[in-house]
């Protein structure tokens, strides 16, 4: 049994246990329905979390999963896992906020979660310190064919200021998070760009937008 497959029978045996929905598990226990869906549907690409774990241990601690059985091995394995107890690796955050690569409104809660990464792999794919960088979830199609829907997004909260055409960008305009490329122009205006060319460009003013970071990264399936 894989990792993933272990985190499937633990999140269906924890959810069978409390006679719950996994929503309402993921609301008692403080982390966002995402964390709790995708193991017990199958669908999850990586593994749970160690504050995750943690916040499921401390929401439904009667749970005898957590000290013997089948599921006991869920515990230790995580904690094998963090960053400090292996020198390759490194925590960043996972925000669970599916940024609109056509539009998504920012009007939710923002749910952090620790992943840990391999640092060598990491300078791989960019140069900012940990500290400044995060994962994020891209929804939509309007940055196909390079961005697709449902992809990983490494984004660098370090980089604020885009000063040409060159670039992706993790932005707000108004309430609304987009992934797009940005094109500020002498006026002061900036071009909101797709890459599906289906979808034609926008016009904002540089005040009415908020710029999160740039995407350094996509992580996909073959």
């Amino acid at each position: 049994m894989d990792g993933l497959e272990q985190d499937r029978e633990l999140i269906r045996a924890l959810v069978a246990f409390a006679n719950i929905a996994p929503a309402t598990m993921a609301r008692q226990a403080g982390v966002s329905p995402s964390t709790i869906q995708r193991p017990y549907s199958g669908t999850a690409s990586t593994r749970l979390g160690r504050s995750a774990l943690e916040k499921l241990q401390a929401a439904f601690p009667d749970f005898p999963g957590w000290e013997k059985g089948a599921t006991a091995e869920h515990r230790l394995p995580f904690r094998g896992f963090a960053a400090e107890r292996d020198p390759d690796l490194v925590e960043l955050d996972e925000i669970d906020l599916r940024y609109g690569m056509g539009g998504t409104y920012l009007d939710g809660p923002i749910v952090a979660e620790k992943r840990a990464f391999s640092r060598e792999l990491l300078r791989h794919l960019t140069h900012s310190a940990p500290e400044h960088l995060f994962w994020a979830i891209g929804d939509g199609d309007s940055m196909e064919p390079t961005i697709r829907s449902g992809e990983l997004i490494l984004i660098d909260r370090s980089q604020l200021s885009p000063r040409s055409g060159d670039g992706i960008w993790a932005f707000a305009w108004g309430d609304v998070g987009m992934i797009k490329r940005l094109r500020p122009l002498p006026d002061g205006t900036v071009e909101i760009h797709s890459d599906n060319d289906r979808i034609r460009p926008a016009l904002a003013a540089d005040d009415d937008l908020h710029v999160i970071g740039r995407v350094v990264a996509v992580v996909r399936r073959l």
